[in-house]
């Protein structure tokens, strides 16, 4: 009997906020009204946010997969599809025919998004079909004692995806020693860099593969109990974990003799967290979850010796913990082959800002940041230039597109001035004021600073006044000189990560975009025509027919003009809203 067609609606966050829940009560329309028949699913995200809402169809033939299907667009599609006609425009990937696979999954190597589009995240059945819990039953059945994971996952050379990059399997070895006989392990999903979505679309898409990368560092370590901390401002994922951990529960994979193992105990909950960036800090992260305001504690002694209740603790991110089961599985080598000499395997992007193909990516380490943009992102929105790519989120720094040769690797970022960070890369073009996105990502900081270190509380707020200064064109020569000594001041005496890289974006833009400052202090004009206030709007005479409708449309009266005659504006009474810009049919309305 030939199988049924299979059609699959991406309820990721992404696809739901693009429509995807109306998509796929549309397609349940078609399937009761009997105009089609189909089997309808569901899975979360496959990294092409830039195309959501996303329908997958499966038959016989293999599969395609349709982009911006909303629930206006999708019964035609599905139901042509049905009758052997394909969409070719509207199909962004697919078996059936070559010229429409999309460049964006050119290149990706996908280890801790493996699994992430091709189940649905609610059902476990399906999980195990992807070989979920099969890493941690291969564990128990070869008999490998802890010092044999722990060595597998230093062998691969695994580094910590959430930022700082220490060797992962040397952190559970620190743990591993620590004698109790109480240990806990941590699941750091406190993602909370703007434009970053990584860590939420592992767990919304795979979360039984947390689960067991984190089984795993359990054993490993002797630990007994998991929390995941994620941020409350990620419903989806959290349900989706809790829905996991009930299932994997059921099955006898979590709770007293886990997987059927006699004295291997190990259970895990979820602690939601308020939304304080400064958590994503592990120290801070402990603090929270112990019920206590999240705030940095000095180190040593460190997690590893004294960490949640004083007891050994192991901290790693979400997409850490996705890749320990592929490494189990697979074996060290095989993740090893992937990345860098220093930096091995693959990293996962969010790829946000002024590119065409927003979304989720995974690469192997070592690419460039121009093939990531250019290749798999496919270039900047309306092909406008390149200007820089901002790496490593508010404690990042911005790489500038002279530097886009730089390989993605630990070591290549670092010495640019940026972090690799967690994996938000936001792309900036030619219209992106450097001073102002420096402003943006100092103001995010100085906000989410938890107040405990003066040179961070206050270092901070003076520096974020000086480029609001600078930004109104009150900018003084001496304003540079001060932003570096305070900004040095602040990294060297600040007691967590967030102090000590908070002024990144501000050294970066000066190092590679100082000229930007001299305009912006010395000229008073702001070469991307970002600052209102250092903006000057005029109408070329040549150009301008007095049709009246950027005098109409100014708020303030600024501009005056019979018909048919030329217009000027009047700067005095100018608030550069620039609506007369944005009318204007002919150019002629200037900005400098």
């Amino acid at each position: 009997m030939e199988a049924k067609t299979k059609v699959i609606v991406g309820l990721g966050s992404c696809g739901i906020a693009a429509g995807a829940s109306k998509t796929f009560n549309k397609l349940k329309e078609l399937q009761h009204e009997g105009l089609a028949d189909f089997e309808l699913a569901k899975t979360s995200c496959i990294g092409m946010c830039f195309k959501e809402p996303l329908v997958e169809v499966q038959d016989a033939s293999g599969s395609v997969i349709y982009g911006d299907m909303t629930e206006d667009k999708v019964a035609e599609v599905i139901l042509n599809h049905l009758k052997g006609i394909t969409d070719r425009e509207k199909a962004v990937q697919s078996d059936y025919f070559t010229g429409t696979e999309h460049e964006y999954t050119d290149g990706q190597v996908k280890i801790a998004l493996r699994n992430c589009g091709y189940m649905d995240p609610e059902i476990i059945g399906e999980a195990e079909q992807h070989e979920a819990y099969r890493a941690i039953r291969k564990i128990f059945e070869k008999n490998m004692s802890q010092q044999d994971v722990i060595k597998e996952v230093l062998d691969s050379g695994l580094r910590g995806r959430g930022g700082g990059g220490f060797p992962t399997g040397l952190k559970w070895k620190f743990a591993f020693q620590s004698e109790s006989a109480e240990k806990y392990i941590i699941c750091n999903a406190d993602e909370g860099d703007p434009g970053a979505f990584m860590d939420r679309s592992l767990l919304e898409g795979d979360p039984h593969a947390v689960l067991e990368g984190m089984m795993i560092g359990g054993y490993a370590i002797g630990a007994q109990t998991g929390v995941i901390y994620c941020r409350a401002e990620y419903p989806l994922a959290i349900k989706r974990l809790n829905i996991a951990i009930g299932q994997a529960k059921e099955k006898g994979y979590l709770g007293h003799n886990a997987m059927g193992r006699e004295g291997f105990h190990f259970d895990i909950y979820v602690k939601e967290g308020a939304g304080a960036f400064v958590c994503g800090e592990e120290t801070a992260l402990i603090g929270s979850i112990e019920g206590q305001r999240g705030m940095p504690r000095k180190r040593p002694p460190f997690p590893a010796v004294s960490g949640l209740w004083k007891k050994p603790t192991n901290i790693n991110n979400v997409e850490t913990w996705a890749n320990i089961p592929w490494i189990i599985n697979k074996g060290a080598t095989a993740y090893a082959a992937y990345g860098t000499e220093k930096s091995k395997g693959t990293k996962v992007f969010a790829l946000t800002g002024k590119i065409k193909n927003g979304g989720l990516v995974e690469v192997p380490m070592g690419i460039t940041i121009n093939d990531i943009i250019f290749k798999l992102g496919g270039g900047i929105q309306k092909d406008k230039k390149f200007k820089a790519v901002q790496l490593g989120g508010p404690s990042g720094g911005c790489i500038p597109a002279e530097l886009g040769h730089t390989p993605v690797d630990y070591d290549s970022v670092t010495a640019t001035g940026a972090i690799m960070g967690s994996g938000g890369m936001v792309v900036m073009d030619e219209t992106t004021c450097m001073i102002d996105l420096a402003k943006f990502f100092l103001h995010f900081t100085q906000e989410e600073s938890c107040g405990k270190c003066t040179f961070c509380r206050i270092g901070t707020k003076r520096m974020l006044e000086i480029l609001e200064r600078i930004t109104d064109g009150h900018g003084k020569p001496e304003d540079i000189e001060t932003l570096e000594t305070l900004a040095y001041q602040i990294k060297d005496n600040s007691l967590c990560g967030l102090g000590q890289t908070a002024p990144n974006p501000v050294l970066t833009t000066l190092r590679y975009f100082r000229h930007e400052y001299e305009a912006h202090i010395f000229d008073k004009k702001c070469p991307a025509k970002v600052c209102k206030p250092l903006l000057t709007y005029t109408i070329d005479p040549e150009k301008c027919t007095g049709c009246m409708v950027c005098g109409k449309k100014c708020p303030t009266n600024a501009i005056d003009g019979a018909r048919k005659e030329v217009h000027f504006i009047r700067t005095e009474a100018c608030i550069r809203c620039g609506e007369c810009y944005t009318v204007c049919r002919f150019d002629a309305v200037m900005v400098e």
